[in-house]
């Protein structure tokens, strides 16, 4: 039986009618159906995104893929089994979320006005994929990095992506619930994306969110759970001078309500920077920072 072929272009053009059809949601790599169908027929036809848009393509093998997004509510990136992020690609699956951090934004030149110490040691905190600690990898070639998960799940696929960026030597991976097996470490920078979501904001998330595994996302009735432990550590584990950058979502307001003593500067309205003398002054005399009292 002889193919029928249609241009890319065209087929890009088909699949984002159907998927704009469909009221799909998006978040996952791409925030528009144009996008997500480039990305979908592109790396679905195993084909770079700087190719020929004109060429001809038979059109049957994305057929699968498309029907699962369409159906299922599959995000792309696990139909794909790949995400990008800071113009690199990772291997991603159900066992870790999505890389969509916008710390990844700032590991470039973009953080030099908060560096206070040449940057020799990193930590990647709730690692997930390894994204952000290759991400470190590259943006501060003379450091070593770890990176800490408490999923043995998660750190399968992290090892997949620090092998295929060959950052072996580099990267070091290890299983942990946040600073619980890193004691005695300290660093010039530790980086996180923790779990942030609200109890009410799980039950409402989108059918592609759900496909991600909850113990990713899901933080406690104000979205605190791990950062507040986070902040509470943090400071014990920075070097002189050292900076702690973390995620928080759409938390901003109950972070400084829930502890207005820490002087938060914020990169971006979803994360935030901190020095470890600035924490530790928040603190007085105590070694670690406790929510106001309500």
């Amino acid at each position: 039986m002889r193919r029928s072929l249609v241009s890319l272009a065209e087929l890009i053009r088909q699949t984002e009618r159907r998927l704009r059809g469909a009221r799909l949601h998006y978040g996952h790599g791409t925030d528009n159906p144009h996008d997500e169908a480039a990305f979908l027929v592109l790396r679905g036809l195993g084909l770079p995104f700087d190719t020929d848009l004109g060429r001809d393509v038979d059109a049957k093998p994305l057929e699968k893929l498309v029907r699962k997004r369409i159906e299922q509510r599959v995000p792309a990136a696990y139909l794909l089994k790949e995400a990008w992020l800071a113009g690199l690609p990772f291997y991603v699956d159900r066992r870790v979320i999505v890389p969509r951090s916008h710390i990844a934004a700032l590991l470039d030149e973009s953080l030099q006005p908060w560096l206070q110490r040449p940057v020799r040691r990193v930590l990647d905190l709730c690692t997930g994929s390894g994204c952000l600690a290759i991400l470190a990898a590259r943006a501060f070639p003379r450091a070593s990095i770890d990176a800490s998960d408490i999923s043995p799940a998660a750190l399968a696929v992290a090892k997949r992506n620090v092998s295929r960026h060959r950052m072996e030597k580099r990267v070091r991976l290890a299983r942990s619930d946040l600073f619980a097996k890193l004691k005695g470490e300290r660093y010039d920078l530790i980086v996180s994306n923790p779990p942030y979501v609200t109890s009410t904001s799980m039950r409402r998330l989108p059918a592609e969110y759900r496909h991600e595994p909850g113990l990713a996302l899901a933080a406690g009735t104000n979205g605190l759970d791990l950062v507040s432990r986070i902040l509470a550590e943090a400071a014990a584990h920075l070097a002189k001078g050292g900076l702690l950058i973390c995620e928080i979502g759409e938390g901003r307001k109950t972070v400084e309500r829930t502890f207005p003593q820490l002087p938060f500067v914020w990169a971006q309205d979803e994360v935030f920077i901190l020095d470890r003398a600035s924490m530790e002054a928040a603190c007085g005399t105590r070694s670690t920072p406790r929510p106001a009292r309500r």
